[in-house]
């Protein structure tokens, strides 16, 4: 099997694994990592899946990865931002909570306060939902590039 095979079947079968903890609630997310218990496994998890997601459509389509028309190319481009974005999810998310368990409270501060809650919000979502409009964009041309070419 090709490299590239092993590595979209990876992330596949990573990013499916965690979209099934995260929507079951499994207790393997609340499994704390320290005796301080201060890094739940559920964080490490969700960044896992966080990367994986956009690494699936990465490996699993070759127009994201050598495209051929403007439109493939200006789309692997942001795919490939929403990656990094991924890979740089638990830092940035670490300075937003103050804590890896990346929760929030009422503060009046921005780190671990609502505001910076609300940034969280939108950069985990950002990614997942960065991701799946990429690839539904990407089928949807394949609908017209398929009509024209007829």
């Amino acid at each position: 099997m090709k490299r590239r095979k092993v590595y979209f079947y990876s992330a596949l079968i990573l990013a499916l694994s965690t979209i099934i903890l995260l929507v079951t609630g499994s207790s393997l997310l609340v499994i704390y990592l320290d005796d301080k218990k201060t890094i739940p496994l559920g964080s490490l998890i969700t960044w896992a899946g966080m990367v994986s997601l956009p690494l699936t459509i990465f490996f699993g389509i070759r127009e994201m990865r050598k495209p051929t028309t403007k439109l493939h190319t200006i789309l692997a481009y942001l795919l490939k931002m929403i990656i990094i974005l991924a890979i740089f999810w638990a830092p940035i998310s670490y300075l937003l909570a103050g804590n890896l368990s990346f929760s929030f409270s009422e503060k009046e501060t921005f780190q671990g306060g609502q505001v910076a809650m609300q940034w969280f919000w939108r950069l985990s979502y950002g990614i997942a939902t960065g991701a799946i409009s990429i690839l539904i964009i990407y089928w949807i041309s394949l609908i017209f590039i398929k009509n024209i070419s007829k």
